[in-house]
């Protein structure tokens, strides 16, 4: 680092305005868990609605940083780049959008489930700080704020899989989580470890810089830093062969904290990895490119065969199959980061575009899954034949997911979505990996096909039933249709899903 003279300061005033959708977070979690002491047990559901309305405020203040020209906890010594700790650029601003929004629908989805199932206090505060930690992270622009970060939210997360308490599959949920959770930062804080050894900074831009005049003596080193920090973030994306954790996390996990997961934690997954990748290993993209390439490969095979070879009588074989499902999203998700070690750095977008059209239809397929799951505990697949005579709304709603999910009209933002990503690769010349995403688009098509056709079927030698409550809770209900509604906007005009992505760009 270059020196600092005497009286000069290290860091700037902090810019609060810049920091406070992820403070807000953090700070409306305190207040819950202080608040949980004192609120009697028939005033508790007031702490769901005070989460609530926290992390709508914390998507307020996204409005005031539109611009995307905010950083603070910078270095103030001349270096040759501006090196800074946090940045509210457009890309933070959009992946902000993407995970507050999520944890706003997980609140909504998992308020009945306190009032009936789980501890309120605790499953707020740990919400609240999850949250909170995957709105910092795609701030964080040194690698010790994004290490932090990713603990801020995966720590909480093992907490809130095993909160059913007395189920044996609740706690096995959580120690596999767990463990591969913690397997995944000790590599990574390994990884950073060397790469700091290697440079003497932990700021991405400075990083981009002096990896590519590394001594000889401490080349491999770096790369082996390079490697682990990559492997870490792997894990936490659940790509294949680092995926093991997802389905039985997923079945043993309240059915909120499942969707939080594929959509919330994949998120800080992808982001964290694109800032390494993109930002902080530039000039080591001849690694990380081919092996991005060929775990997005892996990833998506395995992850749509997995689906394809669930039973749908098998007990919770429904949550199975999106577990699956979003082991496979991974890896389509994988496709343009690899592939922007062979262009630019533009084909980002194409993740961004794709991740926001996969959180807003998987949340809604999972709060469908979640409706059927109160007359139906064991969320079988077959539980769902039939539905459409008995809730049509809810038919209707699922179905929509799933063919956006599948890439299918009337779901043209899944379609559209997965046009850019298969764009990506090809504009990257990865041709291969285009046909790999073909062959497995269509895998996709079955199963998605199959459980939508389910929908509308008549139940086998017996009259038409309700297969769900006459009486639809109604913040379950109102998850449905804002990602329903989101849905229908962002199939109409898909080019709101790309213009967020462009303007994500660095």
């Amino acid at each position: 680092m270059t020196p600092v003279t005497a009286g000069e300061s290290l860091v700037q005033s902090v810019d609060w305005l810049a920091i406070a959708p992820p403070t807000l977070t953090a700070v409306v979690a305190l207040v819950v868990l202080v608040a949980d002491l004192f609120v009697p047990e028939e005033r508790k559901r007031l702490l769901g609605w005070t989460a609530i309305a926290g992390l709508v405020a914390a998507l307020a203040l996204l409005v005031p940083l539109r611009a995307g020209d905010r950083s603070t906890f910078c270095l103030t010594a001349d270096t040759q780049v501006r090196a800074c700790s946090y940045t509210a650029d457009h890309f933070t601003l959009v992946i902000q959008l993407l995970v507050l929004g999520g944890a706003l629908l997980t609140a909504l989805l998992s308020i009945t489930e306190t009032r009936e199932k789980l501890p309120a206090g605790e499953f707020w505060f740990l919400l609240l700080s999850s949250a909170a930690g995957a709105a910092l992270l795609p701030a964080s622009r040194d690698l010790a704020t994004l290490v932090v970060a990713l603990e801020v939210a995966s720590l909480p997360a093992f907490a809130l899989v095993g909160l059913k308490r007395g189920d044996r599959m609740s706690g096995e949920a959580a120690l596999k989580f767990f463990l591969s959770s913690v397997t995944a930062t000790a590599v990574t804080l390994l990884g950073v470890s060397f790469v700091y050894a290697a440079t003497g900074t932990l700021h991405l831009t400075e990083l981009a810089q002096r990896l590519d005049d590394v001594p000889g003596q401490l080349q491999t080193l770096a790369e082996a830093g390079v490697a682990l920090t990559l492997v870490g973030f792997a894990f936490k994306t659940a790509a294949v062969p680092f995926h093991f954790w997802v389905p039985d996390t997923y079945v043993g996990a309240p059915l909120p904290v499942a969707a939080y997961l594929s959509v919330v934690g994949k998120a800080v997954g992808f982001t964290g990895l694109i800032l390494v990748t993109v930002v902080a290993f530039p000039s080591y993209a001849d690694v990380w490119g081919p092996a991005l390439a060929a775990l997005a490969a892996l990833t998506m095979t395995v992850g749509n065969v997995a689906a394809l070879r669930q039973l749908s009588t098998r007990a919770w074989s429904a949550v199975r199959l999106l577990a699956w499902s979003s082991v496979a999203q991974a890896g389509y998700l994988l496709v343009p980061i690899a592939a922007a070690a062979y262009s630019s750095d533009d084909q980002i977008g194409a993740t961004v575009a794709y991740a926001l059209m996969y959180a807003v239809v998987n949340l809604g397929a999972f709060a469908v899954v979640a409706l059927v799951a109160r007359r139906h505990p064991e969320n079988r697949i077959a539980d769902y034949r039939g539905l459409y005579a008995a809730s049509p709304a809810a038919a209707l709603a699922l179905a929509f997911f799933l063919l956006n999910l599948a890439g299918l009209p009337p779901g043209i933002i899944g379609l559209f979505a997965k046009v850019t990503v298969f764009s990506a690769a090809v504009d990257a010349g990865l041709g291969w990996l285009a046909v790999i995403m073909g062959v497995n688009v269509v895998i996709g098509l079955y199963y998605y096909l199959r459980w939508t056709a389910l929908l509308f079927r008549t139940p086998d030698g017996a009259p038409v039933q309700r297969t769900v409550p006459h009486t639809v809770p109604a913040p379950i209900t109102l998850a449905i249709v804002l990602t329903a509604a989101a849905g229908v906007v962002l199939s109409g005009y898909p080019q709101i899903a790309l213009r967020f992505a462009a303007n994500s760009l660095f």
